[in-house]
């Protein structure tokens, strides 16, 4: 079996290996967002609580890989199997994810220098998510101040976008960040490193013992992150103005077909991830 170094710098070195992590990341990121989708949301006065994502499945697989690859693989499968296979596909609105959450998960990703360290690992989940959320909530933000969204306003509070997006954040990093980020990633990542990257042909990230998270500080990651949250914002703003060059693919098949149309993106995601795993332990067994 010819391994791939998982430590490698290039981000865009793309061979074999990268794409059967790639489709796997992809199949069992949007099948664990279809599943999301099912389940119910609670209202509390403006704020909608809910499940938003099991951000702890995408995030451990980008700490396994390592790579930038597994990382953009996140948000295509929210695409092809949240959106496009439910049919509520908006190309400028995708921007947004396709941007801000690959650049969010490798920055923070490198950071985890030594995995058996269990801080190290909480503070990289966190971050990760924390990120991701905190930039979209500056783009929900300015999306309101430069006047292509409408404010949501309640009685008694003049700033109230600032106050609901402010809560929104706290509510979502505690219910998405920790619930279902943090505290699952603790018990799984350990559960799977060393396991799971020989099956696909890479070599395990070992790290070094007490190393501190300074070490993968990476420069260029951090560039990029500010570089992609303004465009992610233009994006965004284009696609509540209309009328740009866009791509729309919207027949509404939950409203057509009802709920039950959800097992589709469910079914078709389990059975990438069930292909691609079973050539992959195939492949590794000869």
């Amino acid at each position: 079996m010819s391994a791939t170094s998982t430590a490698s710098e290039s981000w865009f070195t793309f061979d074999k290996q990268d794409m059967m992590v790639f489709i796997l990341v992809m199949s069992l990121t949007g099948l664990q967002n279809a599943v999301t989708e099912i389940l119910p949301e609670f209202t509390l006065g403006p704020l909608e609580l809910g499940v938003g994502e099991f951000v702890f499945i995408p995030i451990v697989l980008v700490l396994l890989f390592r790579t930038y690859w597994a990382a953009l693989a996140v948000p295509v499968g929210e695409i092809v199997f949240g959106e496009i296979l439910l049919g509520e596909f908006d190309g400028l609105g995708a921007m947004e994810g396709l941007l801000l959450i690959p650049i969010c998960y490798y920055f923070a990703a490198k950071l985890l220098q030594d995995p058996e360290n269990t801080t190290q690992l909480a503070i990289v989940v966190f971050l990760a998510e924390g990120l991701e959320e905190f930039f979209a909530m500056f783009i929900d933000i300015g999306k309101v101040y430069v006047g292509v969204e409408e404010l949501e306003a309640v009685p008694g509070l003049p700033e109230s976008i600032l106050v609901l997006e402010a809560v929104d954040l706290v509510t979502q990093m505690v219910i998405t960040g920790i619930v279902f980020g943090v505290v699952p990633a603790l018990y799984l990542y350990p559960k799977l490193h060393g396991k799971v990257e020989p099956l696909l042909g890479m070599e395990p990230y070992e790290g070094e013992r007490g190393a501190s998270m300074w070490r993968g500080f990476s420069a260029k990651a951090f560039l990029a992150m500010l570089v992609a949250v303004p465009l992610a914002f233009v994006a965004e703003a284009a696609s509540e103005v209309g009328g740009a060059v866009n791509v729309v693919w919207e027949p509404a098949f939950l409203e057509t077909y009802g709920q039950t149309f959800i097992a589709v993106p469910i079914a078709v995601a389990a059975v990438v991830a069930a292909v691609v795993w079973y050539r992959a332990t195939r492949r590794a067994s000869e």
